[in-house]
């Protein structure tokens, strides 16, 4: 599989805190790798740190060969082509659903009204929710909020989605049609960094789990691998806490 995102020996401190301990690991393009662990264990920093939210102390990433800008126009044109999904949803309030859409294409890519509205709509219909498009963030629902973000993030023809716990603020019925969304990406071949408590989907949709502990990758694996037969004891006790629930 051509890498697409790769990071090498990338650390990351906050003050005496050492988040992020010489990661090294590689998405390859079209390949779904999902990335779990306990709380604190550096998983969003990671997940920040691909389209530079997070700067890093030291240690190399590169997306499609080229490495992370520092700043200015060459990072505002890597941030175009990654996607990035939050828990919090980030749509702009004062803007109707369509118009969150659209803002990226027409302001960023360049694109008419009319080309970037005909594609608004069909993602809005893909990811379910074309008929709130005259809406108010305010007046949907979260499940509906994330999945517009979700098409937002889309509308930019990203080469590389990042989605951060996209459903950990979510009601527990929300949260299977975002995953559902999800999943049919996955199946689309969009390459996808997600970080996320849900195993179901990590079962489901990932090639590759990646499990984190105090800032490190402790472990990589295929999902059934991982969930049947974790290596690593901090793995199986965190299996052990999770899954028996």
């Amino acid at each position: 599989m051509e890498p697409l995102v790769v990071l090498d020996k990338v650390n990351k401190h906050y003050g005496d805190l050492h988040v992020l301990k010489d990661i090294t690991t590689t998405v390859g393009r079209g390949e779904v790798v999902v990335v779990i662990g306990p709380s604190g264990s550096g998983k969003s920093t990671l997940c920040r740190a691909i389209n530079r939210l997070e700067t890093i102390d030291d240690g190399l990433i590169t997306i499609d060969g080229e490495r992370l800008p520092e700043e200015g126009a060459e990072l505002a044109k890597l941030r175009a082509d990654v996607g990035m999904v939050f828990q919090s949803f980030n749509l702009f309030a004062h803007k109707t659903v369509l118009e969150n859409v659209t803002l990226g294409p027409i302001k960023v890519r360049r694109k008419s009204k009319a080309e970037a509205e005909k594609r608004a709509m069909e993602l809005l219909e893909r990811v379910g929710v074309a008929n709130q498009a005259k809406k108010m963030p305010s007046q949907l629902s979260g499940g509906q909020q994330q999945r517009v973000a979700i098409a937002r993030s889309l509308a930019m023809d990203p080469k590389l989605m990042l989605l951060d716990e996209p459903t950990s603020a979510l009601d527990p019925e929300m949260i299977n049609e975002v995953l559902d969304v999800m999943v049919g990406l996955a199946k689309d071949g969009m390459t996808m960094v997600v970080v996320t408590h849900e195993m179901g989907f990590a079962r489901k949709a990932a090639d590759r789990v990646i499990f984190m502990a105090d800032g490190s990758i402790v472990e990589e694996a295929a999902p059934e691998e991982f969930f049947t037969n974790a290596k690593s004891a901090r793995a199986k006790d965190f299996l052990g806490k999770i899954l028996t629930h």
